[in-house]
Order: C-alpha cells, then structure tokens, then sequence
C-alpha cells in the first residue's frame, strides 16, 4: 500500500544543504520507526545511495525530461509501496530545469506532478528579513507550487534563527520548522563517483547517524511528517510493469561491483519485467562471465578506479571478449563501453589492457569531458534503439574515446551543444557513454530480451 505522505526537500539554489537535510530528515524518521522511501529529482546517481544506505530501500530517479509524466507517478507508487512517507530530494534550485525558460525537469515540477508538499531550504547566512523576501518570491513565482514550509539553513546561532522565523513566518504565513548551525562538520563528503562504493559498505553510517541526531535537536521533525499529508495519486492506466512474461525466463548477465554500479532500478526491474533472470557477477573480483547466459549488462561506473585489477584479470577478460565477439547481446554504458575498449589510459599516463571488443581507446582527463540529457537516435546497425527510435538519457564522463574514424556508431546524441555521431554497435552490441533511461524507451528492453531469446551459444 503507497504512503500519502511525501514531501519535496527542495532549495534556492544548489549548493543550499539539500543533500544535508534530507539525510538528516531520513535519518530522524527513521529513528521514530517509520519506514522512509527516497527518491532524487533528476538524473543524480550519488544522492540516491546515500538515501539507499540510510534508509535500507531502494531510492529512485524522478526524472520529467527522460519520463513521461505517467511514468514518473508511476516510479514514485511502486517505490512508495510499503512506505510510510517518501522524501523527495530536489535538484538545483527550485525553478532550475532543463532551460531557463521552462519548469521542465525541475524540482518545481516534479512537485506539481506527484502533488507534493514542498519544503523549501534557505541558505540564511548574513540575513534575517531578508529570508522572508527570498521565500515570499518562491511563493509568487508563477507556478502552482505547494510550499508548506521552510529549514533555516546555515543560521549564527538560536536567536539568529528566531529573526528570520518571525520575519518569514509573519510575511509568508507558512511555519519555518527549524535550523541548523553553521558547522563544517556537517559538510557531505566530497561527492564523486568513486564515493559510493565507500557509501554502499557503510563507511559513512556514523556520519548520517549524527545527521539525524542534528536534526532532531533543532528540526520539528513530526511537524514535517504532517506537513507531508498529500493527496492520494491514481495509477497510471498505462503501467510499464503490467507487461506478461509470456516466455521461460532467459539469463541475462549484470556486471556489478565497485567499478561498475550505476544502473537505475527500473532499468533492471524492467528487464525483469519482460523475462529477464539477472545473474549478477564481479568483473573486478576476476569472476568470469557466468555460463549459459543469453545477454550481458554492463552499467557505469568508474572503471579507471580499478583499471589494474580489470587489467590483471586475464580470463575474466577473455571470458567477456569471447562471448561479445561471439555475437552474446550486450548493452554497454558509460564504464561498461570504456571498459569493452581496447586500452584505458588514467590521467598519470598509465596505460591498462582492457577487454579488447572494441578498437580503440579511452584516456582520462583531468576535467568534466561531457554532462548533460541526450537524446538518442538509432543508427541502421542498432538492433536495440533502432532506426526511426528515440530513447532519452544522461551523460557524464571525464575520459574522451579514440578509434578508427570508419567505426559503426551506435546514434546520433542530440544535447544542448547539438547533435553528434556517438557510441558503436556491431551485430549485437550496442555500447556507448549515455546513460539510458529504458522508461524513455521501453522498445530497448523488448528488442533486447528477443535478440537474448534468439542468441544460440557459440
């Protein structure tokens, strides 16, 4: 049974104390035995295992540019499932999307379409009325936003915050429900992809656990929890996971590991939906392809982390080459692709053997290569995303690819830049550095499954 109870953490702007507070909230409700469910506006990979390993489920992408608006309530219902209330960690700044002249892929509109309260943080260092005219113009931007309440972040002291509650409260008749102190301490770990392998063993379970003890001192938390109150959302009458089987399940390899762990749980679950039997295995650990699966999985992650020990591991290599050359279907993304290259450089210069399925190489650079939504269009050797198709995704990479200028390109990725020839695909591969969204296609996950069914082994 879905909560109706959720609540939007949303900001001014980024760099606000999102992330902070959200933790510390997810942290504090639990303490108080409920069951807590997060999701994270956009498409963020980082956050989401921070809400994963405090709150023990599964958190979600809420994403109004990769989804259909359908899809996004539906992602929301069946995480909510079970839950007692859903924190919705917003993206950017409140209003900030996908460009500035729209609301598409905001937080603001996120809200909108799963009906959600919103709570707004306010960087309130150096103010005091002044917070209530920051908030006042939240409330009157042109939008249907719901804000409840506001979080005094980053305040001086006690009183410091008892200004800035009056002012705000007084001028936008909403309660400001709490603080907190300006506090170096409470700074998140530098977030960078290498960070979530250390998040998912726990290493940083002390750190939210003080979070929520934070939280609970100067924070109302269960004045939020009734805050949360929504409206009860119907299901969508399209369902992407209403889909029949139909078929005998076919083994699908998932590589998963340190090196390799960005995967959206839809992206998985919707394999699962069509027929698919996950077999799960660790390139890094050296283990080897697993037997008599009929497709194979390769997410992102940050391969160039562990290039010695994907170096080092011969037969597991051997293993993967084999069965890629061999015509196994295969899905490569971002790690995934770098890692089917022929050689990856890391930015010292260091040059590491990789699995040799596709010519070329990837080398590390020292800054942001790429960022941003792609869409993505099939070329005629595509047998997943397919010529005349669309699928939608995320890009973000630091490490550039070098090969033969003949090579047969995956799609044309559109982005705000324009568009560009992108990834490679030959028989039944298909590799590249976007991340897909399947939501945005469900045909990816349809043409898969069938070339998987169809694949005799060599």
């Amino acid at each position: 049974m879905m909560t109706n109870r959720r609540i939007v953490i949303a900001g001014t702007g980024s760099g606000v104390g999102k992330t902070t507070i959200t933790i510390g909230l997810m942290a504090a409700l639990q303490r108080k035995g409920y069951e807590v469910q997060g999701f994270k506006c956009g498409p963020d990979y980082i956050d989401p295992s921070y809400h994963t390993a405090v709150t023990g489920r599964k958190s979600r992408n809420l994403d109004s540019w990769m989804l259909s608006e359908e899809m996004v309530k539906e992602v929301l219902l069946r995480g909510s499932d079970g839950a007692d209330i859903s924190i919705i960690e917003g993206v950017m700044g409140f209003f900030d999307g996908r460009d500035s002249l729209s609301n598409e892929g905001s937080t603001a509109h996120i809200s909108e379409l799963t009906q959600s309260p919103v709570l707004l943080i306010v960087n309130c260092s150096s103010m005091a009325r002044s917070a209530a005219a920051i908030v006042k113009g939240f409330q009157s931007f042109p939008h249907r936003a719901n804000i409840v309440g506001v979080i005094a972040n980053r305040v001086g002291s006690k009183g410091h915050y008892m200004l800035v509650k009056q002012a705000i409260e007084q001028e936008c008749g909403i309660p400001v429900v709490g603080y907190l102190e300006k506090n170096e301490e409470l700074s998140i770990p530098e977030r960078h992809l290498g960070l979530v392998p250390s998040v998912e063993r726990g290493e940083l379970k002390d750190f939210f656990k003080n979070l929520g003890d934070l939280l609970d001192k100067t924070v109302d938390i269960n004045q939020i929890y009734e805050l949360a109150k929504a409206e009860e959302i119907p299901l969508p009458k399209k369902s992407l996971f209403s889909r029949e089987q139909g078929h005998d399940s076919v083994r699908i390899g998932v590589a998963k590991d340190e090196a390799f762990n960005f995967y959206y749980p839809e992206n998985l679950e919707l394999l699962e939906a069509f027929g698919a039997e996950l077999i799960y295995f660790s390139p890094v650990k050296g283990e080897e392809l697993p037997k008599d699966v009929r497709g194979l999985y390769i997410g992102g992650g940050f391969p160039e982390e562990f290039a010695f020990e994907l170096a080092d591991n011969v037969e597991m290599k051997q293993s993967i080459y084999d069965a890629v050359t061999g015509g196994l279907p295969t899905i490569a993304e971002c790690g995934g692709f770098m890692f089917l290259t022929d050689q990856l450089i890391t930015s010292n210069g260091q040059v590491y053997p990789m699995a040799g399925v596709i010519p070329g190489r990837v080398t590390m650079q020292k800054k942001l290569v790429a960022l941003g939504y792609r869409e993505i269009k099939g070329m005629p050797s595509n047998q997943y995303v397919k010529e005349g198709a669309m699928a939608r995704g995320h890009e973000f990479h630091y490490s550039t690819y070098e090969g033969p200028t003949d090579i047969p390109h995956a799609y044309k990725a559109k982005g705000l830049r324009g568009e560009t020839l992108e990834g490679y695909s030959k028989g039944n591969l298909m590799a590249g550095y976007t991340h897909l969204h399947f939501g945005s296609c469900p045909q990816v996950v349809e043409n898969f499954i069938s070339r998987c069914r169809g694949y005799i082994y060599a």
